[in-house]
């Protein structure tokens, strides 16, 4: 599919994290002062992380309206603010995550046991049908959960590229545009990174449906050849940046610019 062929050509190391902003950490301990109106931003600008852990830790795409992992994990993103120790010598984002997956942890296994009661508790009926064999139920509870997945994905998927046509560009075009050296890929995707944190940059790209190759060109080393050459490539990774994605986000390892540019538009203000 050529969409998982440029999906795995972008796949590539984290670019170093954005600079000369508040840390979490400093942020977290404002809120543990008693700033419950900080709070509230700080939670929604780090939704994306939250779905992002999330997604990664059940291995599939998480709905934020209809996962009960969703729900959990932002509860847990709340225990981990209340809870963290500044002078423990740990990031907070480290921290959260930790907390995250072991109230996930709790979560699959209080599923799991309802799941293994479940299925004989209904099928008590006045028959004599025997009711399934576990093994029975799990496998069906693996291929729903696989069919659920695969149809997320598809409607993710469908959304993005619904917003690439906007900006004329295909899927179909993605693969075929994504550079084939691994250091080019790391090069144009710290780009993309640094096009997404900035709100300006960003805001001409989504008005004028073009490249701002010349204010990048002001920002980067990159020279205007390759900016050039790359466009398309560049506007479909700012794109999985900025958007609500967490699908491609998850898969290709987004950092967490993506993060704090949420963290400065919902924070701040529109």
């Amino acid at each position: 599919m050529l969409f998982q062929r440029w999906l795995g050509r972008i796949r590539a190391e984290k670019p170093a994290r954005a600079t000369g902003r508040e840390a979490p950490e400093a942020i977290v301990v404002r809120i543990q002062g008693g700033d419950t109106a900080l709070q509230e931003r700080f939670i929604a600008a780090y939704r994306p992380f939250v779905a992002r852990v999330t997604s990664g830790f059940s291995k599939r795409y998480i709905d934020r309206t209809r996962d009960d992992e969703f729900s959990v994990a932002l509860s847990a993103f709340h225990e981990a603010i209340q809870q963290f120790a500044p002078g423990a010598g740990r990031g907070f984002l480290g921290f959260a995550e930790t907390v995250i997956r072991r109230r996930l942890i709790d979560h699959v296994r209080k599923e799991q046991r309802h799941a293994n009661v479940l299925p004989y508790c209904t099928m008590q009926a006045d028959t004599e049908e025997e009711p399934p064999h576990p093994v029975e139920v799990g496998e069906a509870l693996r291929h729903y959960r696989a069919g659920r997945e695969a149809e997320e994905r598809r409607h993710e998927i469908g959304e993005f590229g619904v917003q690439l046509a906007s900006y004329g560009i295909t899927l179909s075009e993605l693969a075929a545009v994504s550079p084939k050296h691994a250091d080019s890929r790391r090069m144009l995707l710290g780009v993309a990174a640094e096009l997404a944190a900035d709100d300006s940059l960003y805001r001409s790209l989504h008005d004028k449906k073009q490249l701002p190759i010349k204010a990048l060109l002001h920002k980067s080393a990159v020279s205007r050849k390759t900016l050039e050459r790359h466009r398309k490539y560049l506007i479909a990774l700012t794109l999985v940046y900025r958007g609500d994605y967490p699908f491609m986000q998850s898969y290709l390892h987004i950092p967490h610019a993506r993060t704090e540019a949420a963290q400065r538009r919902e924070g701040g203000g529109r």
